[in-house]
């Protein structure tokens, strides 16, 4: 209805809010089965189940934002050059009508629970239609009482703007899970150091931090004890500490004795045989508890 009317009224901020709420749809049917999905038990090969359906949701939602703003902006562009008649009053009452639908499912929206990036990602459309419509009703309201019919097309630029927005938001932090990175306000310098630092423990090395899906971190790392350490004592007193420190509950700690691991000799080559690493083709740098790089 929303575009019949955008057509009758020549108005393409309508169109751009019709397009978005086909958008916000797609999201939240996408939304609603990565949610289901998310939920069946880990199995088989997916050994961490489907949680991860919810980020590629999440990256999808994104990239409809940024591919319906490149096609608007454009459309944009050419109404400024070439502005069209457009009837306010239709796209006035049109955008006030929107507006209170939208209001309405940013609420029930806003009650979920949005630790979920799949269902931020169906929340960030609604708001941004929200504010989209307000824009428009904006717009409209300029067109009644002065004509001019450019406010129509800036209305439409400004809802571009929030999609663009949105959407480089969602593929930013969908893209950070998927390629493993740590997640924000967790550096894994800083947590290497300082499990390093723990009674008993010489080196930690291969440390990964990463996110499985939304809201569920999760680490690994190898820990070398000094000679007669307590292996099982450091793993329960590292796991607590991580635990209440950083929240990392989902960890996965390899404990050995420094004076148990393999020490093969380097590579032959002039002067005398160096001691290798602990690990073969070991990732990351290798925390201490004196100085030492990162």
């Amino acid at each position: 209805m929303e575009t019949v009317i955008a057509f009758a009224a020549g108005s393409l901020a309508l169109l751009s809010d019709a397009v978005h709420m086909l958008t916000d749809a797609f999201s939240i049917i996408l939304a609603l089965i990565a949610m289901r999905l998310a939920q069946r038990p880990a199995k088989g090969t997916y050994t961490f189940g489907l949680k991860r359906v919810e980020i590629l949701s999440a990256q999808a939602n994104g990239l409809t934002l940024l591919l319906a703003a490149v096609w608007l902006g454009y459309e944009a562009v050419v109404r400024l050059l070439h502005p069209p008649e457009v009837t306010g009053w239709m796209v006035l009452a049109t955008a006030l009508t929107g507006v209170a639908v939208n209001l309405g499912a940013t609420w029930c929206l806003s009650k979920a629970n949005r630790t979920s990036l799949n269902v931020e990602g169906a929340y960030q459309h609604i708001l941004n239609d929200l504010f989209a419509f307000i824009g428009t009703a904006v717009a409209g309201v300029v067109v009644m009482t002065t004509g001019f019919a450019r406010a129509d097309t800036i209305a439409t630029l400004f809802v571009v703007a929030l999609m663009v927005k949105a959407g480089c938001g969602l593929l930013r932090d969908s893209g950070r899970i998927l390629l493993e990175a740590a997640p924000a306000g967790l550096d894994p310098d800083a947590i290497g150091d300082r499990l390093a630092a723990s009674p008993d423990v010489a080196e930690v090395h291969d440390l990964h931090i990463w996110t499985i899906t939304s809201g569920e971190p999760a680490l690994s790392a190898h820990v070398m004890v000094h000679p007669g350490g307590d292996c099982h004592a450091v793993r329960r007193d590292l796991d607590q500490f991580l635990a209440e420190t950083y929240g990392l509950t989902h960890t996965t700690l390899q404990i050995d004795h420094e004076d148990h691991a393999p020490h093969p000799a380097a590579t032959a080559g002039p002067g005398p045989a160096a001691a290798a690493p602990h690990c073969a083709g070991g990732h990351g740098p290798r925390h201490r508890s004196e100085p030492h790089p990162h």
